[in-house]
């Protein structure tokens, strides 16, 4: 690790660089009690911990590594003195691709009349021919690690592994956490796509499994039949606010889901904007305080595959008076004039906002957009009132901001998906 040169104020708006950290990209950053905890996106790096009390002197304390190079650990949490750290299955969606080496090869074996090249295989899978051995490989393998790891953080700089759970298929992805229970999302045996596993965690050595969620059509070990292809249907995680879990679930839009009755979660009501929209549900959380008089959910969607023509991922507020009837009040969109990296490669929409409320201030990541200040104290008409776009590094030819937390302080963490993590101080 290491702390980069001059700070770039080239595309900024009422936003400070107070440091920045040259470091591998990651999937998740979360601060707690003065210190960052970082998920890395790929392996060997897993984990790392940074010491930001001074936030202009950041120092990494620990460095956490997956144990083995077939998963990945993009994702962290915090509470109290525990935290959890996900395991899913490193490159998933180019393994997925394995799955369907059999059917391919015969079915082009049927109509080359001769067993296939691997050209002719990786051509119907969208790989590249060099990669057919590595997806062979990846299926004689199998994958059985995915699940979650549990720490005690007494100590931040020495963490200590209380628990790993494995759960199923290509594991935990994202996931919400408190003191007393752990929210994840993952694969399970019988199941398609990610559901909703709540842990208690009163004795965090042995996390044991009190419910599970799903949605119609995923359970099917119990006969039920989804109505989608593939995994398109998952929970990509829920956040927990009061007794409501406040679900995004990918092309099946957000649900809500009660949880006064921990042991049987409850759907409540959902809202799908597929079609017409292209992007996934990301994230859906509910602010804990009214704002301008009024009860505020935020939806977020995930910039994926863009198709030109189509909407960018953005952001929606929603009226949550009534949480099994949630409705779209308004929505911010970001347009391609406000970044110069917008179509210089890589991903340009939106992905992620802070996980919990700071006031009217949404703090947004936008992949090539960078960092955007959104306020919602006319909540029918929000407005930007700060950015902060990154410059790219050396290898990359835009920024792309993955995630976004704020400490109680105000000071913002901006973290990349390919590489930094930027030190900020949003000037209202």
């Amino acid at each position: 690790m290491t702390l980069s040169g001059p700070l770039s104020t080239r595309h900024s708006r009422n936003v400070t660089p107070l440091a920045r950290l040259d470091i591998p990209g990651g999937g998740q950053v979360t601060v707690e009690n003065g210190y960052a905890y970082v998920g890395h996106m790929s392996p060997p790096l897993g984990t790392s911990i940074y010491d930001v009390r001074d936030p202009r002197e950041p120092r990494l304390v620990a460095s956490i590594a997956p144990r083995d190079g077939y998963s990945h650990t993009h994702k962290v949490r915090v509470a109290g003195d525990l935290m959890i750290t996900n395991v899913e299955r490193h490159k998933r969606h180019f393994y997925r691709k394995g799955e369907r080496l059999a059917e391919v090869t015969a079915e082009l074996a049927a109509g080359l009349g001769r067993p296939p090249e691997d050209g002719e295989i990786a051509a119907a899978l969208g790989v590249k021919a060099q990669e057919v051995a590595d997806l062979r490989a990846g299926m004689a393998r199998g994958y059985q690690d995915g699940g979650f790891r549990v720490w005690s953080i007494a100590d931040p700089a020495n963490p200590r592994e209380l628990a790993y759970v494995r759960t199923g298929g290509i594991g935990v992805h994202r996931f919400d956490m408190d003191e007393r229970y752990a929210y994840i999302s993952t694969e399970m045996e019988g199941y398609v796509g990610n559901i909703l596993v709540i842990y208690d965690l009163a004795d965090p050595t042995r996390p044991r499994e009190v419910s599970r969620w799903h949605m119609p059509g995923q359970h099917v070990a119990a006969g039920e039949v989804p109505s989608w292809p593939g995994q398109r249907h998952r929970l990509h995680h829920a956040l927990r606010v009061g007794d409501i879990m406040w679900a995004g679930c990918w092309y099946a839009g957000a649900y809500t889901i009660d949880v006064s009755d921990i042991t049987k979660p409850r759907t409540l009501g959902s809202f799908n904007y597929h079609p017409p929209i292209p992007e996934p549900t990301h994230t859906f959380f509910r602010l804990a305080q009214p704002v301008a008089g009024r009860e505020l959910a935020l939806i977020i969607d995930e910039e994926h595959d863009h198709t030109p023509g189509q909407p960018h991922a953005f952001l929606w507020v929603m009226d949550a008076a009534d949480p099994a009837n949630v409705q779209p009040i308004s929505t911010f969109h970001l347009s391609e004039m406000e970044s110069p990296y917008a179509r210089a490669g890589g991903r340009f929409g939106a992905h992620q906002f802070q996980e919990r409320q700071v006031g009217s201030l949404v703090f947004a990541s936008w992949f090539s957009g960078g960092l955007r200040v959104i306020d919602l104290a006319d909540p029918v008409a929000p407005r930007e009132v700060g950015h902060y776009i990154p410059d790219p590094t050396a290898g990359h030819v835009a920024p792309q901001s993955n995630d976004v937390d704020v400490d109680p302080r105000g000071i913002v963490y901006l973290l990349d998906r390919d590489n930094g993590l930027d030190i900020l101080a949003f000037e209202s």
